[in-house]
């Protein structure tokens, strides 16, 4: 027996959070019954689960993609402003989901994957996971700016975690920032970036800890190697269910 929520995320639907969200709003039936209560549990086996009206049954086979997302498109499933999604860049039979996001204007590393397990490991904010990103910004940050950014700073009322920056290369109108963080708020990068001063022009992740972007082109996407995978997995093993 296993909990609702991670029943749906081991299916492919959602992450586990967002799983319990669509539980509370009564889209998920076991049995004919609608079911709101977060702890309800559920037999993999026996139980008829139903999302959304439609049957839902555990992935048998998991995948996990990177895809360099290109700029000008979302990483959620549907688009009510019809903009282009991630999933118009992959072509698979798995239903996979972003693990976290980037941004519509942001470009670069995103995972994707049915292993709902891995989803919600990967985003727990108390994971405190690595992210890389490459961002070109008007301007150059002074020596002062920079320690004041690596120290964290308040942005939308709270002071970010620690991060690390270094200038890759500059010019009389923009420089080219290599910034790493451990958190995934909103639009995080680039209100760093604003509250020193510095606009970023574009933004691009290369890397999720170890898990580098390395040479795939903008809109292309790859299965994760197996020490790929077992990486993922080993870091995320301290994570309490």
């Amino acid at each position: 027996m296993i909990r609702l929520q991670k029943f749906l995320a081991d299916c492919g639907i959602c992450s586990r959070r967002k799983a319990e969200e669509y539980i509370l709003q009564g889209d998920v039936v076991v049995n004919g019954k609608i079911i709101t209560e977060l702890g309800f549990k559920v037999d993999e086996n026996k139980d008829k689960v139903y999302f959304k009206d439609k049957p839902v049954k555990i992935e048998q086979k998991k995948v996990y993609i990177m895809l360099n997302k290109p700029e000008g498109c979302v990483t959620t499933a549907k688009e009510q402003f019809d903009r282009k999604t991630v999933f118009d860049y992959i072509d698979i039979k798995e239903r996979v989901v972003p693990v976290g996001r980037l941004d519509y204007d942001t470009s670069g590393l995103l995972i994707l994957t049915n292993d709902g397990d891995l989803t919600y490991k990967l985003t727990h904010p108390k994971h405190n996971i690595k992210k890389v990103y490459i961002a070109k910004v008007y301007g150059t940050p002074t020596k002062e700016k920079l320690e004041k950014f690596k120290k964290g700073i308040v942005i939308d009322g709270y002071k970010t975690a620690p991060a690390n920056i270094q200038i890759l290369e500059k010019d009389n109108k923009y420089c080219t920032l290599k910034i790493s963080i451990t958190e995934g708020r909103n639009r995080q990068v680039r209100k760093m970036c604003d509250a020193i001063g510095h606009r970023v022009v574009n933004l691009k992740r290369v890397a999720i800890d170890k898990i580098i972007l390395g040479n795939l082109k903008i809109g292309e996407y790859r299965y994760l190697t197996k020490e790929e995978v077992s990486y993922l997995k080993k870091i995320c093993e301290k994570i309490v269910k």
